[in-house]
């Protein structure tokens, strides 16, 4: 007969997150959780019940529980109650609504004033170590005796950038060389690029597309999330 324990201490929880270098994360945002709930209601703000509910909904929809039944099991399976789904959610859109009255008007300033770095290009590029080389690609994709994709595949030095003939896909002003940028950023799409040395290697480069920046819903919600931790982190240090 097996004495194997399947109830788990508190201690051997602690001890776990410990061993799995998880402590100090869980300890973190205990204390972030303390900081939400103090500053919320200094600034009157609340999550009604029927915010509760209609979150819940949206979670059971979500999970495809269709039956009281199946929630009741999922929770069990997860091993919390129906208050602490509740108290999670509270938490959870308490701490949504903080974020929101505190840096919505924020992220719109910031995105404004570094409209610039939110923008992308669709960019190709062929790297070679050789001046000659490079010259020469240029002058035949210009004169269209090959093409740029094929010129890549065949010449690039990277094997992952031959097999994609080039292409980088979209890219940020501030994920690629300053030197590159500068030009890249500045230049009409569906024009060659280049050659451009860098350290020992000529770049040759190709502008599919600009995509301007724009303020998405989801960009919008990562910005807001970054301010909010950042903002949460510095109060947070008052614990600490």
């Amino acid at each position: 007969m097996s004495d194997f324990k399947t109830v788990v201490e508190a201690e051997e929880i602690v001890n776990y997150l410990k061993q799995e270098m998880s402590l100090k994360e869980t300890r973190q945002n205990i204390l972030y959780q303390r900081v939400i709930a103090r500053v919320a209601q200094q600034l009157g703000i609340s999550v009604s019940s029927l915010e509760i509910e209609k979150e819940a909904d949206k979670q059971r929809r979500e999970l495809q529980l269709e039956k009281a039944a199946d929630t009741v099991a999922w929770l069990t399976d997860n091993m919390i109650s129906p208050h602490d789904w509740e108290v999670g959610i509270r938490n959870r859109l308490l701490a949504d609504k903080l974020a929101e009255q505190m840096f919505g008007k924020e992220v719109e300033k910031f995105f404004i004033q570094n409209r610039a770095s939110f923008e992308q290009i669709i960019l190709y590029r062929i790297v070679v170590a050789n001046d000659k080389l490079a010259q020469e690609l240029y002058y035949q994709i210009e004169e269209r005796e090959i093409s740029f994709y094929t010129a890549a595949h065949n010449y690039d030095i990277d094997q992952n950038r031959r097999r994609l003939c080039g292409y980088e896909g979209p890219v940020y002003r501030w994920e690629i060389e300053t030197v590159i940028a500068s030009v890249v950023f500045n230049t009409s799409p569906q024009q060659l690029i280049g050659p451009i040395k860098i350290e020992q290697c000529y770049h040759l480069l190709w502008v599919e597309e600009h995509i301007p920046a724009e303020l998405t819903q989801s960009r919008y919600k990562e910005l807001l999330n970054h301010m909010f931790k950042q903002w949460l982190n510095s109060e947070a240090q008052q614990y600490a």
